[in-house]
């Protein structure tokens, strides 16, 4: 979920430990570059198409017996800590959570073993996550990472010229993001779970069927 484009006003930047001391309880916020930016209500098929995917994803790790969980809330803080994201979807590793310094205190992760999978829905201002997330994401080393992009908002350098519907899925190669694009029929291709059966526009519709 992207940011709200206006942030909390401040007179000087916001470190992190601020940020988690300071952030107004009872709204969701992230943290971008030492400012505080409040999350707004997402839209009714943005709930649908991330609670599809949670539903499946959570098949997948469980028929497997993955010692992967996709918590409500969870912090993933920048390489530099000056960026806190609320990511739509997070799949984390329970066995990497003990090397996690901020997990028990903050409900924070900061290293890239730890998070197998990270999902954005494009519902707002598209360039956080196609510049800003995609290159903490890389930085952090999350092995992957999906744009969902069911409305098609990104800019044309990222899908294109007609602007379809797209899936990006950047997979770390190297310390660097591949990214590969999914759109219509085309069957999604997850290094990550190789299992995952499931066509774009099946994401899209938020239905399986």
């Amino acid at each position: 979920m992207s940011a709200a484009t206006l942030p909390v006003e401040t007179a000087t930047a916001v470190s992190f430990a601020q940020f988690i001391a300071e952030k107004p309880e009872g709204q969701l916020c992230e943290l971008h570059q030492g400012v505080l930016y409040p999350m707004p209500q997402p839209v009714g098929q943005h709930e649908n198409v991330a609670s599809f995917l949670i539903e499946q994803l959570t098949l997948v790790y469980t028929q497997h017996r993955l010692p992967y969980r996709i918590p409500k809330t969870v912090l993933v803080r920048s390489a530099d800590g000056t960026s806190a994201y609320l990511p739509d979807i997070l799949v984390l590793n329970r066995d990497r959570l003990p090397q996690e310094p901020l997990w028990e205190k903050a409900s924070t992760v900061t290293q890239g073993t730890t998070i197998p999978l990270v999902v954005e829905i494009v519902s707002s201002n598209w360039r956080v996550d196609y510049f800003t997330k995609a290159k903490d994401y890389e930085e952090i080393g999350i092995l992957e990472y999906w744009i969902v992009d069911y409305a098609g908002l990104g800019g044309r350098r990222f899908i294109g010229d007609d602007k379809p519907p797209t899936v990006s899925v950047y997979h770390l190669v190297e310390g660097e993001y591949q990214v590969a694009l999914f759109r219509g029929d085309d069957r999604l291709v997850s290094p990550t779970f190789p299992e995952l059966a499931l066509t774009a526009n099946q994401i899209f519709r938020g239905d399986g069927g």
